[in-house]
């Protein structure tokens, strides 16, 4: 694919063209909440240009018993981890009594893991009351996404905010519905995967998101 003015550099670059577009919430005191770990150089920028707390949003996927692709719900990460349900189909799939309960300890047990090695002993931000923007580097499908603004809309957020740089218009029409507003710079057409429209789509390593987020609350505190 051809890289021009329908693709960006890199996600930092992605970043602070997105940045641009969420100026208006720079008064609102936005807290930034990034998906790992592309999302974070992403939100990294869009913090730093909002002069806005960063933090994460750890989503883990619940798998159907013996079908862990097929997702039946998935756990939110928070100051109150959320349980967010895909009601029909969980209906279809029927797991046995208790599966669900002990699938939600062992993902919470994951996200507790995941967040120590990426924030210490700093627990999750409070969203409740706050405006919430929530960020990654891309969206295909939407399932991840829609299952986090589910999660963090249960905490109740003032305004609850989706900035992606890139998504497939019909995906982003289906999760603009969990939010209040939803900020996308590409929506190409045909769509091929959030990848082809970076230059740059190296993996995030987890010291990249261990040092902006370090980076990030040293600029908050400053």
């Amino acid at each position: 694919m051809m890289f021009g003015q329908d693709s960006f550099s890199d996600r930092r670059e992605a970043g602070r063209q997105l940045a641009a577009a969420l100026a208006h919430f720079r008064d609102a005191n936005p807290l930034i909440l990034a998906l790992p770990r592309g999302g974070v150089p992403v939100a990294f920028e869009v913090a730093k240009s909002l002069a806005a707390p960063l933090d994460l949003l750890l989503v883990r996927k619940i798998g159907a018993p013996g079908h862990e692709e097929l997702g039946i719900g998935a756990v939110v990460d928070g100051r109150n981890p959320q349980l967010v349900l895909n009601w029909e189909v969980v209906d279809m799939v029927a797991p046995p009594p208790g599966y669900i309960a002990a699938e939600q300890k062992r993902q919470l047990a994951e996200i507790e893991r995941r967040r120590l090695l990426y924030r210490g002993e700093q627990p999750a931000a409070d969203t409740s009351g706050r405006t919430v923007i929530v960020v990654d580097d891309g969206i295909a499908t939407g399932g991840t996404v829609k299952a986090a603004l589910r999660g963090v809309r249960q905490s109740r957020p003032r305004r609850l905010v989706l900035a992606v740089p890139v998504a497939p218009q019909d995906s982003l029409d289906e999760v603009a519905t969990e939010c209040d507003e939803a900020v996308c710079l590409l929506t190409p057409d045909p769509f091929y995967a959030v990848g082809a429209y970076y230059a740059d789509f190296a993996q995030t390593t987890d010291g990249e998101v261990i040092r902006l987020l370090k980076e990030a609350q040293q600029m908050s505190h400053s």
